[in-house]
């Protein structure tokens, strides 16, 4: 298990701290950047109809936030598994502003209306909760409730955490920054601890609003990322 450094938790929470007044950062009202991808003249392999479904399921983290289409979360995780000779269709189901009770709301439904069962979700939210200054209490119920589902389900998970900003206090970042390793332990999940793990306090790695990553700072959470969830997907040898 990979442990983020308190000095990218403290980078992170500073800058998230700046961006509390906005009361979600990455809202779905965002604008798109126009980005052109990366390596786009370079044909992406097919994936066989057949190949395991994973899921990302979180919020503008996970949905790719002012990037191009092929620099997000879940294309570039399909690409480095490719690369690494694990074939399977990785799909975003990440909403820009979405609160993990917005997550809670929808996840069913994105799991009914999947072509096939997950072999594996990635599950990031928590972030607009703590900017918008709401109980940790609610974010883990939610979580949970979220973990609950997907365990009835029989999908594995693969939790990304997130951080506190240190002007909530630290009573706050004590009940909040708790909740991750505690509901992976709780449900079995695999546990990345922080989704920003050495990229935050790297400019070359985010956007100019310190708080998303840009594509090269996403192929880095992906090179964090992907060890896990290959070990994480029932086939993976």
């Amino acid at each position: 298990m990979r442990t983020a450094g308190w000095r990218s938790y403290a980078l992170y929470g500073s800058a998230i701290a700046l961006c509390q007044p906005l009361a979600a950062c990455g809202s779905a009202d965002a604008p798109t950047a126009a980005t052109t991808d990366r390596g786009s003249a370079k044909a992406a392999p097919a994936i066989p109809a057949g190949a395991p479904l994973i899921i990302t399921f979180g919020d503008s983290l996970y949905a790719g936030y002012q990037l191009g289409p092929k620099e997000g979360l879940a294309p570039q995780l399909q690409a480095a598994l490719a690369a690494d000779g694990v074939v399977a269709r990785v799909q975003s189901a990440g909403v820009s502003g979405d609160t993990t009770a917005a997550g809670r709301q929808r996840l069913t439904y994105v799991l009914g209306n999947a072509k096939a069962k997950p072999a594996l979700v990635l599950l990031g939210l928590g972030g607009n909760d703590m900017l918008r200054g709401i109980g940790p209490d609610q974010t883990r119920a939610n979580l949970d409730a979220m973990l609950a589902e997907l365990q009835r389900r029989k999908i594995p998970v693969l939790l990304t955490g997130m951080v506190a900003a240190p002007n909530l206090g630290a009573d706050y970042a004590k009940a909040f920054n708790s909740i991750y390793p505690e509901l992976a332990a709780k449900y079995d999940a695999s546990l990345y601890p922080f989704i920003l793990d050495n990229v935050v306090g790297k400019k070359e790695l985010m956007l100019g609003d310190n708080i998303h990553p840009n594509a090269d700072g996403v192929k880095v959470v992906v090179a964090g990322l992907a060890p896990l969830v290959e070990d994480a997907l029932p086939d993976a040898e």
